[in-house]
């Protein structure tokens, strides 16, 4: 766990949270660097729903890439940044306006790319799952 790494620094207010996160209302609740994973509360904000008051996939889709991608920022040194390449997402039950909660796993880091899952769950219900490759980059 290197304390200058960019995740880091948002963790201990030396920066700000990133603006996409802001809007989705994430809140990091846990982390463990050392196992690769992350869990996280997100704001459902009506503004998100589609027609029929369920939240629109694409808002979805963010919230799962703000678990995974951050679960492996945590294991990131200063200076690396990992942008998600692929990103597969399968929406199971329709969410509403509220709280969601959000648990993304590194499943497997290699040199250069890693191989991400996440879950995001509503009252105690599975809403989508998602898996993602990302590539470690230098700045």
């Amino acid at each position: 766990m290197d304390q200058d790494a960019y995740f880091w620094q948002i963790q201990s207010g030396r920066i700000p949270q990133p603006p996409a996160a802001h809007t989705l209302g994430m809140t990091i609740t846990a982390v463990d660097a050392a196992s690769g994973t992350l869990q996280a509360t997100f704001e459902g904000k009506a503004a998100f729903a589609n027609p029929a008051g369920h939240i629109q996939g694409g808002f979805l889709s963010a919230m799962l890439d703000d678990t995974m991608g951050p679960a492996l920022a945590a294991t990131l040194a200063a200076g690396e940044f990992a942008p998600t390449l692929q990103l597969n997402v399968q929406f199971l039950s329709p969410a509403v306006p509220g709280v969601l909660h959000g648990t993304g796993r590194v499943l497997r880091r290699g040199g250069q790319i890693c191989f991400l899952a996440g879950e995001l769950a509503q009252d105690g219900r599975l809403v989508a799952t998602a898996t993602a490759t990302a590539a470690i980059r230098r700045l």
